[in-house]
């Protein structure tokens, strides 16, 4: 076995030692046509190694970057969806709307586009922190309720840390807004909203059904917010539009109520339809509130607000209403609740939109303004009148300036002709 093996390694060295040559026997000179070729032959697959290295490389750095950018995308995707939620966009854009519309109502003859975006901007960046530190204070209460049990604070999906720092953040960026782009009065209604919202109404649910009268301010100021950023003051005629919403959330309010008494009950809310099983009170309440509503398009136009078409138009559409609500005394059910409800949803975008389309400018901003363009007209008369005074003093004071020579005249002499000389000429003075 031995001499098998060594008589096949004797044979293999044979056979190298004819196929390679022998570094001892041959000099570096005749071996280094071999290495070059050697070289030669291994460099192109070493640079295509490094080809697919550096092709590799770039293909992974291109996945992490498409990674990245995912990640990213779809975490702004993910946050944004939470905050649209904790805000209560659809909520917030009704805030909006009546802020907005009280805008226009307090301007005059123009209004003032920038005005009016900064308004709803800021009111909708306030509105936003006060529904999300509502949820934040209802965690709990939301997660027993099957109508809330899927919002992000009780889903889980953010936690109440976050969601009061984006609260804090949005309010205080809305409020600085309104403070900077309309008046302190504007800014100052935004903030004390946002408080008695956030907590005053907030705990309230859990403790008296006097929660829903003090909603209904919240909701009530608004339009107020508006009417004071575009006049800069409050007026008997800025009370029309936060009366009617005042009056319209009690009816809204009722019945969503008692609509919802068993979701409401299992979270632990005090409603004032807790304490009327057959839904009369309820009723009741929410025609009386109708009521209060008949008069406000007669009281818009009486006041110069609105055109007379207005109130026939606001009295057809709360007489509506208010045949909702008789109907839910006739007959408490969830029918004729559900009716009036759908009906006040109605009612409030219809009431504003004749309330905008029958309008009549402010007179107390259009006389502001044309008194303030007329003082500023007697002013830049003023001023103009000084700038001319100061400019005629001025020449006044110039010193005169008497000729010490006479005229120059310039002629040319020997030896030079080229160069100019001076030639005084005497003048009239001198020669009398």
């Amino acid at each position: 076995m031995w001499r098998g093996g060594s008589t096949a390694a004797s044979a293999a060295r044979a056979l190298r030692s004819r196929l390679l040559p022998d570094p001892i026997h041959y000099t570096a000179t005749s071996l280094a046509p071999i290495a070059s070729a050697r070289a030669a032959s291994s460099a192109p697959s070493a640079a295509a190694a490094n080809t697919v290295v550096e092709e590799a490389a770039a293909a992974a750095a291109a996945v992490s970057v498409s990674h990245q950018a995912g990640s990213v995308s779809d975490a702004l995707r993910y946050y944004g969806r939470c905050y649209w939620e904790l805000s209560k966009a659809r909520l917030s854009a009704l805030v909006v709307a009546t802020s907005g519309a009280g805008y226009v109502l307090g301007s005059g003859n123009i209004v003032d586009i920038a005005g009016l975006c900064c308004t709803c901007t800021g009111t909708m960046m306030v509105a936003a922190s006060a529904n999300t530190l509502n949820q934040v204070f209802e965690v709990k209460n939301d997660a027993k309720m099957k109508r809330t049990m899927r919002r992000p604070l009780p889903s889980g999906r953010i936690s109440p840390a976050h969601a009061a720092m984006w609260a804090t953040s949005v309010g205080a960026a809305g409020t600085a807004l309104l403070a900077w782009k309309t008046n302190g009065l504007a800014a100052g209604l935004a903030a004390s909203n946002l408080v008695l919202y956030a907590f005053v109404y907030t705990p309230l649910k859990q403790i008296h059904p006097v929660n829903t009268w003090v909603g209904a301010v919240v909701g009530a100021i608004p339009p107020l917010l508006g009417w004071v950023a575009a006049s800069t003051e409050l007026s008997l005629n800025a009370m029309i539009l936060p009366a009617a919403l005042y009056y319209w959330q009690i009816p809204h309010f009722m019945a969503l109520a008692y609509l919802c008494r068993n979701d409401y009950l299992a979270g632990g809310y005090r409603m004032f339809s807790f304490a009327d099983p057959t839904g009369k009170r309820t009723a009741w309440l929410s025609l009386r509130n109708c009521l209060y509503m008949l008069p406000l398009g007669l009281l818009a136009y009486n006041w110069g607000l609105t055109s007379e078409w207005f109130s026939l138009e606001a009295s057809l559409l709360t007489l509506g209403l208010t045949i909702g609500a008789l109907s839910f005394v006739l007959e408490p059910s969830p029918k004729t609740a559900r009716r009036m409800f759908y009906g006040s949803l109605l009612y409030l975008p219809a009431f504003m939109a004749g309330l905008l389309l029958h309008r009549l400018p402010n007179e107390e901003k259009t006389h502001r303004l044309a008194e303030k363009s007329e003082l500023d007209g007697v002013l830049y008369g003023v001023d103009l009148q000084d700038e001319e005074r100061a400019i005629q003093k001025g020449e006044d004071r110039k010193p005169c300036r008497v000729q010490s020579r006479p005229p120059v005249a310039y002629a040319s002499v020997a030896p030079f002709p080229f160069l100019p000389v001076p030639i005084y000429v005497p003048s009239q003075a001198h020669e009398l």
